[in-house]
């Protein structure tokens, strides 16, 4: 289901880009009045939404931020440097791993001058980049020339604004049109790579975990006790209400807030970019990576009933002595008691919870913790306001830990996601597809043995008879099962392409000789380039469907020109879903694989790899910084020559370098893929 929003809300995105006035940036100029010879020049820019400009930055590596470079003519003196006068928004990118600054629907800035005669001229040239949520236009420039003192105004008076209709005298206007490319996935530094996704796909997932939570044998007892208690504790029913509403209240800000005031010190202490350098830590690199895994086992292993994840008795035994206490204070302690209590049960459950969501900016956390707590503190509230819906609720018993074991497996499951990031992107080799799956059909086995009641754990009840609920469980579980088994023989289980590893990484697939990867005609580790050498990467990098191509641009560029056909250049990630599902929903197509493997010379740039390549293939960019890994090469070379840091981001090349059509982004239009290959080849042949 998620998926499923997630691809109807991203190609709704696409529609509405490619058919909206995508323009960008237009720009006017003012001139003000200081005092005596002193002026200043205002330009403003006017930025279209849904698109954000950077500010002047600078950014070392990062994106191209706004410049401007003025020439003063005879007559004019500047003073000073150009200022920003619209205060920039300031996050976290993790593309660039750095803070920025973004301005939207507008930005002005100045530069003041100071004339030495009666009126003089002022070149300005101003470079900039805008980019909305999924992509990024082309970089752009324009020069403006600027007289002085004509049509200045005094200084305390308003400039022009974006919405002014009338230009002021001497104004000029710049609008540069540009073309956007179909929406794409951002890259923001593996935030699929870590499990995560969009923010409200967390705050479902979060949303469920939170009534799942309230079916667990530490809470479920607790509700019809603690409502009762409030009903008959208070003078009326609808004091009873109030303060059952404040008791939910209580649980919702005793789970949000303290993960709230962690990164809020976090963040005063260290600045916004250090909390969210944290958060992006935690979602790339291997060991929390690993850390994260092992915690999913653990707590895994506390809901099958190894041990108990409690907080002390000390504590517990404290607060709950206070819960006796009459008003607002002991409504507090009561909820403290009972977040306490039902840790052993909650905890692993929030671990889950938060993990699954540091792979976003770092006010995620809080977002997805409030919509868990909500979830969990509401039937308490609700049961207050109806009583008499306590009589409808099942007795506390086995089903109760039975739903705590079916959680315990669902962590098995999900936990195996973290350490097939650490091993795709730092190419381990540990958790190859068939593993994966061989992994995930024995444990969804097992559940749906489970559920037949076929296994039994130690805090499980005598079961004298199968119920329908349990019945349709396990059918739902085995189904799901036969529905990955074929994926160990090949098969491409589309539903869950993007969280497989890649179909290369297996060994065997059925009607094929040797591994995956392994075609009769050989595949891009056979493939020689112009020199007679095997590509480079491709010892451990591969293409899907047993495609042949190459992983240095270079190499592919040589290789293009010396058969004579174009380049299909595929800026990809290792952790990018988006790039999975256009590769097995779309790449799959025999027409696609078919153009594919005999039009086009095909190269895979990863924007996320983390393999440290030898000193010779480093990069050194405009700004001096080094780029040691193959990764931040390719994202810079994205960044630089195509404007774009979006993945998956399709290019088609022809001679010399050009683009042949307009690249394109993420759509899982097969039909409108092939026709954009179609149309590149037409184009190719017309540049001969």
């Amino acid at each position: 289901m998620y998926k499923l929003i997630r691809t109807l809300m991203l190609t709704l995105a696409a529609m509405v880009v490619t058919t909206a006035s995508a323009q960008s940036v237009s720009w006017k100029n003012s001139v003000e009045h200081l005092g005596g010879d002193s002026y200043r020049i205002v330009l403003e820019a006017a930025i279209p939404a849904p698109y954000h400009m950077y500010d002047m930055g600078p950014y070392d590596g990062g994106p191209n931020a706004t410049e401007f470079s003025f020439t003063p003519g005879e007559g004019a003196v500047l003073e000073g440097g150009v200022e920003q006068l619209t205060r920039p928004e300031r996050h976290y990118d993790k593309t660039f791993e750095m803070e920025i600054g973004t301005f939207a629907k507008k930005a002005r800035f100045a530069q003041k001058v100071k004339l030495t005669a009666q009126a003089a001229n002022v070149g300005v040239r101003i470079d900039w980049m805008i980019c909305d949520d999924t992509s990024c236009l082309p970089p752009d420039d324009t020069e403006l020339t600027i007289t002085i003192p004509a049509g200045a105004t005094v200084a305390s008076q308003p400039s022009a604004t974006p919405e002014d209709t009338i230009a002021q005298a001497g104004s000029t206007s710049t609008p540069a049109e540009k073309t956007v490319s179909p929406a794409a996935e951002i890259v923001p530094a593996q935030k699929d790579a870590a499990g995560g996704g969009s923010l409200w796909g967390l705050i479902i997932e979060a949303i469920l975990w939170g009534f799942a939570a309230l079916l667990t044998p530490c809470v479920f007892p607790m509700v019809p006790m603690t409502v009762s208690f409030f009903m008959k504790g208070s003078g009326s029913p609808a004091l009873g209400r109030v303060r059952a509403g404040m008791y939910g209240f209580f649980i919702v800000a005793l789970y949000t807030l303290p993960i709230a005031a962690i990164i809020l010190i976090t963040r005063v202490v260290g600045g916004d970019a250090v909390t969210a350098d944290i958060f992006n830590w935690l979602a790339t690199h291997w060991l929390p990576n690993i850390l994260f895994f092992l915690v999913f086992m653990v707590f895994a292993a506390s809901f099958f009933g190894a041990f108990e994840i409690t907080m002390p008795s000390w504590m517990v035994n404290k607060t709950d002595s206070k819960a006796d206490s009459k008003g607002l204070a002991g409504i507090f302690f009561m909820a403290l008691t009972l977040v306490l209590v039902s840790f052993s049960c909650t905890g692993p459950i929030v671990g889950s919870v938060l993990i699954k969501s540091t792979a976003g900016e770092f006010w995620t956390p809080i977002i997805t913790m409030l919509a868990f707590s909500i979830a969990f503190a509401l039937p308490f509230t609700i049961f207050a306001i109806f009583p008499s819906m306590l009589k409808k609720l099942p007795k506390s018993g086995g089903w109760l830990n039975s739903v705590k074991v079916v959680l315990g497996f669902i962590e098995v499951a999900l936990g195996m996601k973290f350490l097939s990031v650490a091993d795709q992107t730092y190419h381990w080799g540990l958790l190859d597809r068939e593993i994966y799956l061989a992994v995930w059909i024995v444990t969804f086995s097992l559940l749906g043995l489970y559920l037949l009641g076929k296994i039994k754990f130690a805090h499980d009840s005598e079961m004298p008879y199968l119920g329908v609920g349990r019945l349709a469980l396990a059918i739902i579980t085995f189904s799901f099962v036969v529905y990955l088994v074929p994926g160990m023989w090949g098969a491409p289980l589309k539903g869950l392409s993007g969280y497989l590893p890649p179909l290369h990484t297996q060994d065997f697939v059925l009607g094929q000789e040797g591994p995956a990867s392994t075609t009769p005609g050989g595949d891009a580790r056979m493939l020689l380039t112009v020199d007679g050498k095997k590509p480079k990467y491709s010892d451990f990098l591969h293409l899907p469907h047993n495609l042949e191509g190459f992983f240095d641009l270079k190499e592919a560029e040589a290789y293009a020109a010396k058969v004579g056909k174009p380049l299909f250049i595929d800026f990809t990630g290792h952790g990018c879903v988006n790039c999975r599902e256009m590769e097995a929903r779309v790449w799959s197509d025999p027409q696609v694989l078919d153009i594919l493997r005999n039009d086009y010379v095909i190269v895979a740039l990863y924007s996320d790899d983390k393999k440290v390549l030898p000193e010779s293939d480093w990069v050194t960019t405009d700004s001096g910084k080094v780029l040691k890994s193959l990764g931040k090469i390719n994202s810079y070379f994205a960044l630089k020559t195509f404007g774009v840091n979006a993945q998956p981001y399709y290019v088609l090349q022809g001679r010399n370098g050009r683009e042949l059509v307009p690249p394109r982004g993420y759509d899982l239009n097969v039909q409108g893929f092939i026709d954009f290959l179609r149309s590149g080849v037409e184009a190719y042949n017309k540049q001969q």
